[in-house]
């Protein structure tokens, strides 16, 4: 123990010790020097006695074994010296010290060569002797002060904050596998990111450029071609993503049962789009499914609408179009049920449009407040209820959109056991809100559809998410049981926040089971620090007082990678955490890694990659010949269902006529 009577009686130890020294060394001067003391009158019988004793012993008998035996004690007592530390002292300046002394110690030997007055020659090795000792022993000081444990040169705390990571391979029929490197303490190791349950939904986070289409996105679709997923793909930035998936496909078509057809929708080149009908009757089962469409495409039109849902003004229109919606499924089994033609209805006069309304009575309870406010002549309210909905569906019509949206290449039961599907559909990020309103019907009615038991697995990418209207929850909610994976690219969770609203963009990144995180800043980096949790780390601290210099150590639970970390992040890194299987457990399931990507291999793909094919040689005569036709399609639709009307006297009483 380190009580007071230890310290003064150790102390006392060293002094003895160190006091031995200097006898030895001086009884040395006196026998090798003794001509010189002779001189100057030091010498005595006793003393002289005292010294034929100590010579014959032995321990003087040689010249140096004296000199050695004086530097042992010393070295014996400085081992002891416990000096105020200093934090200025370095060990180079002790050794300097150290190797000077002891140069000068005995290099004194060679003056006793020199012819010249044993007085002078006796005073010369005396002092040079002693200069050598008295180095050695501020040497040996300045040793006992230096702070042996330095305090860590890691300024940014990088090494304290790593952590052991998965360096397994775990590989299943349905997992998306990432090789990286991290680092613990001072070395790099290999480790694998291993998402082997993409059905609990992966959330890629991540500003632009760091890195989340090339080093995650394109191996999720290009991991899940290879094993025989149908897919869906959102490619905001057509065609980047898609040319992934289609060369994908066509090098691994072997891998399926049936092989899927490849279906791409693209706005901007409509040759190389193919046709498909979002509103397909045949997959409208009752009016709820009108209802979401209805509240799809238009909250998709006016972003700011998703905060204020409930609002008459918002609800009024929603309603509006679902009547529309469905009287065209209704009518004729669905013959003109697309949404040109819903879009062109619209705009037809009130009174022709509420008289055919009328006729199907399952959406009276939808337009009775409209017809009711239209013959009360209450003008003003009718145009706030429908106006929006009408101005709103306009911006959509044109020729090619038109076009797109009335054929019928393909459905959207992208994961249909006997014709499965890769479908790619691009935005343009010029044209955000028109296309992805639209773009936004697709992707809702393609995840109701696909959400069935008895289907394929299937593989959802949705690159750029926020910028769709899509009610992925229940998706990722519901649909793990049947095999539905789903990969949401994201930027930043406010950008989610900023056109969903904060209680879905929350229910969004908290209901998400793999999520991998580059560089992000704010509420993003500390809700995602935050998830991956704390590591209990080394903590240093040094006091200095005028008495004592002492280290403290400690250990503190503290975040595995803190906010800072994470809005530092080079292009390629990337933080979270994965989910695993009750078969396969994964204990380290936060990762802070670099993901490793063979940029000549992908380098050298991407060269050979073909072009999304041409689907048919389309000319300006067949789209504006389709848009005529659909305008046509209504204008004979409001005039045999008029002339149905007025031609049947038990149907008359639904006709409404002008005010």
């Amino acid at each position: 123990m380190q009580t007071g009577e230890n310290d003064q009686a150790m102390r006392k130890i060293l002094d003895m010790t160190r006091l031995i020294s200097i006898t030895v060394l001086a009884i040395h001067f006196y026998k090798e020097c003794y001509g010189a003391f002779a001189e100057w009158h030091l010498v005595a019988p006793l003393s002289d006695r005292i010294l034929g004793n100590i010579v014959r012993t032995g321990l003087f008998s040689n010249f140096y074994r004296s000199k050695l035996i004086a530097l042992g004690f010393l070295v014996i007592a400085l081992i002891g010296v416990r000096g105020k530390k200093d934090e200025k002292q370095q060990y180079k300046t002790a050794i300097i010290y150290l190797i000077t002394g002891l140069f000068f110690y005995f290099i004194s030997y060679l003056l006793l060569l020199v012819n010249m007055k044993v007085t002078v020659l006796a005073a010369l090795y005396i002092g040079l002797t002693s200069l050598g000792y008295l180095l050695f022993l501020s040497g040996g000081t300045m040793v006992s002060r230096i702070i042996r444990d330095k305090l860590s040169n890691d300024i940014f705390n990088s090494e304290n904050e790593t952590f052991p990571q998965e360096e397994r391979l775990l590989e299943n029929e349905y997992s998306i596998n990432l090789p990286a490197r991290y680092h613990l303490k001072t070395k790099v190791r290999d480790s694998w990111i291993n998402f082997i349950n993409p059905f609990r939904g992966l959330l890629v986070l991540g500003s632009p450029g760091s890195g989340k289409s090339y080093f995650i996105i394109r191996h999720v679709i290009t991991q899940h071609i290879r094993k025989g997923f149908s897919m869906f793909v959102y490619d905001f930035k057509m065609p980047d993503l898609s040319v992934i998936a289609y060369n994908t496909w066509l090098q691994h078509k072997d891998k399926y049962k049936v092989v899927p057809k490849f279906y791409s929708i693209n706005f901007d080149d409509l040759s190389r789009s193919h046709r498909c009908n979002p509103l397909e009757p045949s997959t409208m089962l009752d009016i709820t499914d009108a209802v979401e469409s209805a509240r799809t495409i238009l909250l998709g039109l006016n972003r700011e609408w998703i905060k204020r849902q409930g609002d008459f003004f918002v609800e009024s229109p929603i309603n509006f179009l679902t009547a529309i919606i469905w009287y065209l499924k209704k009518y004729k089994d669905g013959e003109f049920c697309t949404l040109p033609h819903v879009i062109e209805l619209m705009q037809v006069e009130y009174d022709k449009l509420f008289t055919i309304l009328r006729t199907q009575k399952e959406i009276d309870a939808l337009i009775n407040p409209f017809v009711s406010a239209f013959m009360r002549d209450a003008v003003e309210q009718l145009e706030g209820q429908i106006a929006a909905a009408k101005i709103t569906m306009a911006r959509i019509s044109s020729p090619q959109l038109y076009y797109i949206l009335s054929g019928n290449d393909f459905t959207l039961d992208i994961n249909n056991p006997k014709e499965p599907k890769i479908v790619c559909m691009g935005n343009n990020p010029q044209k955000i809100q028109v296309y992805g309103a639209v773009l936004s019907l697709f992707t809702n009615r393609c995840l109701k559809i696909i959400n069935q038991k008895g289907k394929l697995k299937c593989s959802l990418i949705f690159d750029e998410f926020p910028t769709l209207t899509t009610d992925i929850i229940p998706t990722i909610s519901t649909g793990r049981s049947n095999l539905i994976s789903t990969c949401l690219g994201i930027q930043d969770a406010s950008q989610l926040r900023k056109d969903y609203g904060r209680e879905q963009a929350d229910v969004i990144m908290n209901i998400t089971g793999n999520m991998a995180a580059g560089q992000v800043s704010g509420d993003t980096a500390k809700s995602i620090s935050e998830k991956i949790g704390k590591i209990m780390q080394d903590r240093e601290s040094l006091s200095i007082n005028s008495q004592d210099t002492s280290i403290s150590k400690s250990k503190q639970l503290e975040a595995a990678v803190p906010p800072s970390r994470i809005s530092s992040l080079s292009s390629g890194e990337f933080v979270g955490m994965v989910a695993d299987n009750p078969d396969c457990k994964i204990k380290l399931k936060a990762f802070h890694c670099e993901i490793i990507n063979d940029h000549a291999a992908l380098k050298k793909e991407i060269d050979s990659y073909q072009e999304i094919p041409m689907v048919r040689k389309i000319d300006n005569a067949i789209v504006q010949r389709n848009y005529t036709q659909i305008r046509q399609d209504v204008q004979d639709l409001i005039q045999s269902e008029m002339e149905r009307l007025l031609g049947d006297p038990a149907l008359m009483h639904l006709v409404i006529k002008k005010q």
